[in-house]
């Protein structure tokens, strides 16, 4: 993000003032982090939890900065959409669904920064000009997600903020009567599966539609390998090596005035309760695919791992090396890495007693060899017509009155991958068990405000950071 001006309310009134955070790019490379934004903190005195935002007694609510008044959509079956969280991701995703649908409308966005929803409407405007409402309406500040949610003008709802508030998002969208999409991770801890497992199962009683951001799930190649394995190609599924192995990723110094939580929110990729860790944030497409292959959640994980290049402000680790144990005493060998200069490896294994399944990321390629190492299947596929996939297919369904609910799915991968996390972390052995029954881990800081003092920021060290 390049900068700008930013929007603070004080007492109802806005208040500029320079920088705001940078803005990302359009979109997203997948073996990159992702450009959430960090909406979910914002204006003075008031306070934040998992569930919700709570506004404070004494004024200085958050307003809409520019707000026009929306006619409300003809009889038609035009689904009008909102963005919550106007980084990079937000554009990416709003940019797939007009590209790839037809009667569907941008009518609003919010976001913490009011000249980030700007950028996004001018940008959507430029490639689609037909696709977007004449005038502006952002929403900005803390409780601006509320405003989304609240507004009758909106049918379907993108969610791209940082990961840490997304259950508590999803929930209230469910409960406005929202349709949904949902970028990945679902969840950065057990409280917050919990919390997805309710939202998804009220999206089913209420016949709305949640679709995630696990596109490769739609991606041609991914799915016709998926159905070769199933239909017995390389013969019985005896386990599975997958790494998510990139460089650097970005990082932002804090800056004179910041108060803890404007600083952790601004730099949400490198604290664990927005992150997750990038073994949650950005390597659950791998893990998600180990899922999706196994047709079953792991009983356990055991791993390790370290950090060498991180800032000192900074929680996250380089790498972690997991192993995964799925029903059947199948072994799943998974490494993530982050560290810039060392070599990139983003790809899966599935090993068969009659050959290998490879699956390639982005738009490498699947291909099955059997056991004298002769290629039998193979498949190319376009992870741009993924990302736009899964947006016609929710619209589609949503049009069909038959709306998709994958929430819970995505909710699990999400936690495969939180498991590995807390295993590496501690040093100890994690069961699916203790993470979805037992474990009281949640990460979201209580009584949250704009100005809150956080606990320092400090890295797991296994065998001292406990196993909650």
């Amino acid at each position: 993000m390049s900068g700008g001006w930013a929007a603070h309310v004080v007492l109802g009134q806005i208040r500029l003032s320079w920088p705001f955070p940078e803005t990302e790019r359009l979109t997203d490379m997948p073996n990159e982090p992702s450009g959430a934004s960090a909406l979910g903190t914002g204006s003075t005195g008031e306070a934040v939890s998992r569930r919700a935002f709570v506004a404070a007694a004494a004024g200085g609510a958050a307003v809409t900065m520019v707000h026009s008044s929306l006619a409300a959509a003809e009889e038609t079956q035009e689904i009008r959409l909102g963005v919550i969280g106007c980084g990079g991701r937000g554009s990416g995703a709003i940019n797939d669904s007009l590209s790839i649908n037809e009667g569907v409308r941008l009518v609003a966005t919010a976001d913490l920064y009011a000249p980030k929803c700007a950028s996004l409407w001018k940008a959507m405007r430029e490639a689609h000009p037909n696709k977007v409402a004449a005038s502006d309406t952002i929403a900005a500040g803390l409780d601006s997600y509320r405003r989304i949610l609240d507004d009758p003008n909106v049918d379907l709802v993108l969610i791209t903020t940082s990961p840490g508030f997304r259950p508590g998002y999803l929930q209230e969208a469910v409960e406005a009567g929202k349709h949904v999409f949902t970028e990945k991770p679902a969840c950065v801890d057990p409280a917050g599966y919990r919390i997805c497992l309710e939202a998804h199962d009220a999206a089913v009683a209420r016949e709305t539609a949640i679709v995630a951001g696990t596109q490769y799930r739609r991606q041609t190649n991914y799915v016709a390998a998926v159905e070769q394995i199933r239909q017995g190609v390389i013969g019985d599924v005896i386990g599975a090596s997958s790494r998510y192995c990139t460089g650097g990723i970005w990082y932002r110094p804090r800056t004179e005035g910041m108060s803890d939580a404007e600083f952790q929110a601004n730099n949400w990729y490198h604290f664990i309760w927005l992150s997750g860790d990038h073994i949650v944030e950005q390597a659950v497409h791998n893990i998600d695919t180990m899922n999706w292959v196994m047709d079953a959640n792991p009983v356990s994980a055991f791993g390790s791992g370290g950090r060498f290049t991180r800032p000192e402000d900074s929680e996250l680790w380089d790498s972690f090396s997991i192993n995964y144990e799925y029903p059947g005493e199948r072994i799943v060998t998974f490494m993530s890495r982050q560290i810039p200069g060392a070599a990139v490896d983003v790809g899966n294994v599935i090993y068969g007693t009659k050959g290998e399944c490879h699956i390639g990321a982005t738009n490498a390629g699947s291909r099955i060899f059997d056991r004298a190492g002769a290629t039998v299947w193979e498949m190319e596929g376009s992870i741009a017509d993924a990302y736009k996939q899964e947006h016609k297919d929710l619209v589609d369904s949503i049009r069909a009155g038959k709306p998709i609910v994958e929430l819970r799915q995505m909710a699990d991968s999400s936690l495969v991958a939180v498991m590995g996390r807390m295993a590496a972390y501690t040093g100890q052995k994690v069961t699916w068990k203790f993470a979805t029954e037992e474990s009281k881990l949640d990460l979201f800081p209580k009584d949250l405000t704009w100005e809150s003092s956080l606990p320092k920021p400090q890295f797991a060290v296994p065998g001292k950071t406990k196993l909650v």
